[in-house]
């Protein structure tokens, strides 16, 4: 092989390197492998989309960063953050003081009432005391199984799932008398053909910020602080230019139903 020959093909080499390293993501952002519509869901393509990713991208656009959306095990997913295998938990997980103790969280870019669905028969009792002997259904690892768990659970079944869609179609299906989630979710479910044929809105659980938290936030290592303060700053500037409300004005169903930041 001649000099320039080698020459050539080194040269190929690191442009080669170069272009893998320029495509690289700078940030990774890890959601819940399965849908949570309105906020990730995938579409028929098998690309992730809906509110939170439109978010994501805004974010990221804002701090001219590159960014990479990350399928993880939802009650993996703050192991897969402190282990590095992702930068960002972007998943509509609550800010509470239990993960704080863990992990960092960006400030809240959006906050939902907790509520319950239930069958249609018209009785919006969600009282501990009126739900007495029956089964709840909530998502494994989340703010609303610790909350079940510490309101109804000494007098009612606690079932989980490792998806809010397990436990929807369980409920549609007659294996559960309650199901307790997020109400734009919840809502969201509704509005579906299962939803509506099988189901109503009970009504919002009370409020309880030690397990219900403070809203939804972006979840970072503690060390990274750098990371959290641009993601904040880029949190500010999309609000404070409208971007976020214009984000939601995409998705009907969440309009009116969110505590946006300001």
């Amino acid at each position: 092989m001649t000099f320039t020959r080698r020459l050539m093909m080194a040269v190929a080499v690191t442009a080669l390197c170069g272009f893998a390293a320029e495509a690289k993501a700078d940030l990774k952002f890890g959601v819940a492998a399965e849908p949570y519509p309105p906020f990730t869901s995938k579409d028929a393509s098998g690309t992730w989309v809906g509110w939170e990713v439109d978010l994501m991208n805004a974010v990221c656009a804002q701090m001219k960063e590159k960014c990479e959306l990350v399928e993880v095990a939802w009650d993996g997913i703050i192991p897969a953050l402190t282990a590095k295998q992702i930068d960002v938990i972007w998943s509509s997980m609550s800010i509470t003081p239990e993960r704080k103790q863990t992990i960092d969280f960006t400030k809240m870019y959006y906050n939902t009432p907790t509520v319950i669905i239930g069958a249609k028969n018209g009785d919006t009792d969600i009282t501990p005391e009126h739900l007495k002997g029956k089964t709840i259904g909530v998502q494994v690892s989340t703010i609303h199984q610790k909350y079940v768990e510490k309101y109804f659970g000494a007098d009612s079944t606690i079932k989980t799932y490792q998806t809010q869609d397990e436990a929807n179609n369980d409920l549609a299906a007659g294996r559960l008398d309650y199901v307790q989630a997020d109400g734009s979710a919840l809502d969201t479910y509704l509005k579906t053909d299962q939803g509506a044929a099988c189901c109503e809105l009970k009504g919002a659980v009370p409020e309880d910020p030690e397990i219900l938290g403070e809203g939804v936030g972006g979840g970072v290592r503690k060390e990274d602080t750098e990371l959290k303060a641009k993601l904040d700053t880029a949190i500010d500037a999309l609000a404070k230019s409208g971007e976020i409300n214009k984000i939601t004005e995409k998705y009907p169903e969440l309009v009116g139903k969110m505590i946006l930041p300001q």
